[in-house]
Formats: structure tokens, C-alpha cells, sequence
């Protein structure tokens, strides 16, 4: 990355590229206090004297650079500035370490609230895209990936659901630890912590998948999850096996305006246990690949994870009996023709990155590709995506360039009106 995203340029330091995070965070639920220590191994990726990292709502207590005591340290309501012991040149290796602690709370942005949330009973985390700061200190970029350890204690009778595969959980002291690990690289936005009154739950047919709810939910969970395992699988079949260490879904006894993911996570409301919500797991299970596995480095790729999550819903819709793939396209085209024209698929511009519309715009350039290449070449063309950009970050021209490669002639003719031009072109047919 050259500079700061356009889309949210007071986030992140492009001037050093994290190696991995340590993070440890202690929580009471009762009081919403929050300590903890990060521990961020870093490289310079130019000379560099000074560095900031991305922290908010939450006041750092001591900065160590390398172990060094006397590490200087200012700072300000996003960031915390740190002064290098000396000056550093590209490529160097560095660690910070940093003790902190507060009130964790959501930040305002043009989004609404993200970060950190208190629940009735708990909290979790709504990171996405600039929400990570409020829990720990970061470099917050989508392309800053890196792979993390993640330790969180809170009270007895809680259970912390964490980003990561699972290395640990113990007692002590009525207090509960749980630890996890991501030995694959994460973006700061997809990591996550859900504390609540939870217990893990069975699936029927599920391998790996763990389930987390309030004991009153049981039923309600089983039954809203019960495809989970076929979803699953036909995912797997149409993309490339599952991408992520771990498996977890957790329901929350509030209710939520949407599901969030995270990596290898993903946190629902109990008004999403409902049938009408269906597409809503199917969705955030896609993004496993789309967007978790297969990554952007610049919020304009948005479309990347959003529509490629919106056309697995399709896909899912079709194969367990639904309507198919033509029929939601028609369906959701007919609903943009009467929306405004505004959006520019390719670089919609943060106040629109998450409209509805770059969603479903973004499926039906999906399905406006198949139909123009063919199921078999279409088909092939998903798995080598994720296959070839498996834990990695990508962008809209490295998939114009591989669908090319793959259909086997330039496909500008189906790329440039539906991701370069405002205009709604014709909905081909199948």
C-alpha cells in the first residue's frame, strides 16, 4: 500500500506493516472495564523515526519499543504516537508494546456506531471497517494482515466466542480465560470478541462447526441452523474447501440490525433465528471465502466481498429448492432499475460502500459474467479465485484478469458497464 485508503484516510500507518499481534485483553462485564497489552512485531517499510497506531476511547499506560522504558509516547483521541529509539530504515524489525485500559465504547463514523458494543448481557465486536481501535491498539488497513494470538478473561459464567482456532480455556479466581490463535494473516476489521451468557451447542451432521447461545435460545438455534451443514458443503463444492482454522457461529439473546462476520465467526441476533433469515447465515458463511479468505487491500474492492457473499445466497437459494439463480437476478434487477443510477461499482466511495446496491449490483455482475461465459468456464473460474488468492489480498483488476485468462478472451464487454458505468445495463439472459 503506497498511502492511506482513500475511504478511511485517517485510519492506519502506512509506513510499517505488522508481522503479528499479540493481544490480551482482561473485561468485567458488570462495570464494561477493559484492560490490556498488545504486543505489535512490526517492520518499517520506509525510514521511519516515529509511528502511529490506531487506538480509541481507550488510554495507553506504557509504551515499550524493543523492551526500551523510556519509549516516548503522545496521544490523541485516534491515535497513539510513538517515537522510535532511533531511526529505523526500510525493512527493519521492530515490537511495541503497549499496556492500556478504559471504558471500551463504539466510535462514531460515517458508518454509525462500530467497535466495541455493550449488549444487555455481554458485548461483542462490530469492527468492520474502521472498529478495531476500540479494543485494542492496531494498525488499522485492510491490507495490514497478519496472524494473531488473542486472549480474553472476564467473569465467571461468561464465555468470551474469540476470532481464531481455539487453544485454551481455564478458570481461576471466578474468572474465566479463553485463547486463540490465527496462524493465517487477519485483517484488524475481522478480528472479534463475543462475551455473553453462552453455551456451546451440537449440530446434527456438522465437522467443526461450533455453535455459542444463550441455554433459553437451544431450540430456536437448532432449528434456524439446521442447514448450516449443507451449506457448508455446498460452498466447499462450488468454491474450494473451507478456507478458515476454526467454525464458530454465536447468537446473541439481543436482537441486532444485522449478522456480523469476522474470521472464521460469525454473530447473529436472536431476531435472526427466524425463516425469512435464512439467506442472512448463508451470507456471512460466504464470506469465509469472499472477503476472509479472498481479501481486499483498498475499501473500494468492496464489491469483491459483498457481492460475492450476495450471489452465494443465490446459489443456496437454488440448490435446497428455492428460486433459482435467474429468478433472484431478475428479481433484485428489477429492484435497482427503479433505485438511482449514482453508483460506480468499481469505486462506489465510502458514503456508498455499503449501500444495497453494491450487494446486489455486485451479484448481478456474477451473473451477468456466467451467462456470458457459460457454467463450466464460471464454475472453474470461483474455485481458481479462491485457490489462487487464498489468504491473500486482491483486487477487481486481478479478477478481470483471471476471468479473462480463464474464459479464454478479454471480457471487457461484460466488466466495463456493470462495474465502470453508473448506468444499469440489460439483464442478460441465462
Amino acid at each position: 500500500m503506497s498511502g492511506h485508503d482513500p475511504y478511511t484516510p485517517e485510519s492506519g500507518d502506512p509506513s510499517f506493516d505488522v508481522e503479528s499481534y499479540d493481544v490480551e485483553i482482561d473485561y468485567r462485564v458488570r462495570t464494561n472495564r477493559l484492560e490490556g497489552r498488545t504486543i505489535i512485531n512490526a517492520v518499517a517499510t520506509v525510514p521511519v523515526s516515529a509511528v502511529s497506531i490506531d487506538l480509541v476511547g481507550l488510554r495507553a499506560t506504557r509504551v515499550r519499543v524493543d523492551g526500551n522504558r523510556r519509549t516516548r509516547f503522545s496521544q490523541g483521541p485516534r491515535k497513539l504516537r510513538v517515537t522510535l529509539p532511533h531511526r529505523l530504515q526500510a525493512g527493519e524489525r521492530f515490537s511495541i508494546d503497549v499496556a492500556y485500559a478504559g471504558a471500551p465504547a463504539p466510535r462514531r463514523s460515517r458508518w454509525g456506531t462500530i467497535g466495541w458494543e455493550e449488549l444487555e448481557d455481554g458485548a461483542l465486536v462490530a469492527s468492520q471497517p474502521t472498529g478495531a481501535p476500540t479494543w485494542f491498539p492496531c494498525n488499522d488497513r485492510p491490507d495490514a494482515r497478519a496472524p494473531l494470538r488473542l486472549s480474553v478473561t472476564t467473569d465467571a459464567g461468561y464465555l468470551p466466542v474469540l476470532t481464531g482456532r481455539p487453544t485454551g480455556t481455564s478458570l481461576s479466581g471466578g474468572r474465566v480465560t479463553v485463547t486463540a490463535e490465527s496462524s493465517v494473516p487477519i485483517a484488524t476489521y475481522l478480528v472479534a470478541v463475543h462475551i455473553g451468557a453462552y453455551e456451546q451447542m451440537a449440530l446434527d451432521d456438522s465437522d467443526g462447526v461450533r455453535v455459542f447461545a444463550p441455554v433459553s435460545l437451544r431450540r430456536e438455534v437448532t432449528r434456524a441452523f439446521a442447514e448450516v451443514p449443507r451449506m457448508l458443503e455446498l460452498f466447499a463444492a462450488s468454491f474450494g474447501p473451507y478456507p478458515q482454522e476454526d467454525c464458530a457461529l454465536v447468537v446473541t439473546d439481543d436482537e441486532l440490525e444485522i449478522p456480523l462476520e469476522a474470521q472464521g465467526l460469525a454473530v447473529f441476533g436472536r431476531n435472526h433465528l427466524v425463516p425469512d433469515e435464512q439467506r442472512l447465515i448463508a451470507h456471512e458463511l460466504a464470506h469465509q471465502w469472499f472477503g476472509n479468505s479472498v481479501g481486499i487491500g483498498r475499501w473500494s474492492d468492496i464489491w469483491l466481498n459483498e457481492g460475492f457473499a450476495c450471489f452465494s445466497e443465490w446459489l443456496w437459494f437454488e440448490a435446497s429448492g428455492g428460486p433459482t439463480v435467474a429468478q433472484k437476478a431478475a428479481k433484485h434487477y428489477a429492484r435497482l432499475h427503479e433505485l438511482p443510477q449514482d453508483l460506480l461499482l468499481s469505486d462506489p466511495g465510502p458514503d456508498l460502500m455499503f449501500d444495497d446496491r453494491v450487494y446486489k449490483r455486485g451479484a448481478l455482475t456474477l451473473y451477468a459474467l456466467r451467462c456470458a461465459v457459460g457454467d463450466v468456464v464460471f464454475s472453474r473460474l470461483l474455485r481458481e479465485w479462491v485457490e489462487t488468492y487464498r489468504h491473500a489480498l486482491a483486487t477487481t483488476d486481478d479478477f478481470r484478469a483471471l476471468a479473462a485468462r480463464v474464459a479464454g478472451r478479454d471480457l471487457d464487454d461484460v466488466f466495463t458497464p456493470w462495474l465502470d458505468r453508473t448506468a444499469l445495463p440489460p439483464l442478460p439472459r441465462p
